[in-house]
């Protein structure tokens, strides 16, 4: 069996600094990294979507973080097609095209050389790529994901779809041989199933060094209102429960699973990876409980 890797998306989130779950003395920038990284072994960067990533910060986290620790780090928003703000770009890019495939290229270059001391130091996981709802499936869409791959090289790659489409029966089949001619993880979802824009809980193998499931929560408001609302959920030991055979199947055929909770309400997302760490690797989480 692959190594499993329960963790948050995220460990900088106001609604969990918030929450009271880092404790006196530790809410620091420092100290906040420290205290999540001796209770989960990996975490996902949220705040690379947002803005480019600095090397100072790469060099930070990884003296922050033990041996073994990963960052599963999520692409800059303009390399998977998202409305990017202009204030978010380097000053010195601001004026040009931004959809010139030598723009995205510079782009790629700043981000990748600003994580390199993450992947130097032996604590990057991925490079999550996650398309947006309007990325549907097509040739355009996979010359864009070839792009990507190109672009990339040998950095290891995960690719989450919001359009569910992907996934659907009539495309499934393709969609994996995609993935897997790409050498990119596929990124398993769960969330709610009742709406139009619903992933499928899907498990496939496409890379045989990871696999990544990212726990959304079961909103309603998936896809509108407030980022509160969109994410907002408890996940119950049943809920967990129903995915203990489908993550452990995929542990059976992968070198590494990561496992995310994105239900980022005050500690609910802590609180799920705790439980969840609890059903998938119950002596570990005996120990650390009794530490």
């Amino acid at each position: 069996m692959g190594e499993i890797l329960i963790g948050t998306c995220s460990w900088t989130d106001k609604a969990l600094v918030g929450s009271g779950w880092y404790p006196p003395g530790r809410r620091d920038a420092e100290g906040r990294l420290r205290h999540y990284a001796e209770r989960f072994p990996v975490v996902e960067v949220d705040a690379t979507y947002y803005a480019l990533p600095s090397a100072r910060n790469s060099l930070l986290w990884a003296e922050r973080t033990p041996a073994g620790f990963r960052f599963d780090v999520k692409a800059f928003s303009l390399l998977t097609g998202h409305p990017t703000r202009t204030a978010a770009l380097p000053a010195d890019l601001r004026d040009r095209d931004t959809g010139d495939p030598g723009f995205l290229d510079e782009i790629w270059h700043r981000f990748s050389e600003a994580l390199r001391p993450l992947r130097e130091a032996d604590r990057l996981g991925t490079l999550l790529f996650q398309f947006p709802p309007w990325f549907a499936p097509g040739a355009r869409a996979e010359a864009v994901l070839h792009r990507t791959r190109r672009r990339a090289g040998d950095w290891p790659v995960a690719v989450e779809f919001r359009h569910p489409d992907w996934w659907r029966d009539a495309r499934r089949a393709r969609t994996t041989a995609l993935l897997t001619d790409l050498d990119a993880a596929a990124v398993a979802v769960d969330m709610a199933q009742d709406l139009p824009t619903s992933i499928p809980p899907l498990t496939p193998v496409t890379s045989d060094g990871l696999a990544v499931v990212r726990f959304h929560g079961h909103s309603s408001a998936w896809g509108r209102g407030t980022k509160e609302g969109r994410f907002r959920h408890t996940y119950d030991e049943e809920e967990l429960r129903e995915w203990r055979p489908r993550l452990r199947s995929l542990a059976d055929r992968v070198a590494h699973l990561h496992v995310l909770f994105n239900n980022c309400c005050a500690d609910a997302a802590v609180r799920a990876a705790e439980a969840m760490r609890g059903l998938m690797c119950p002596a570990t989480h005996r120990r650390d409980v009794a530490g």
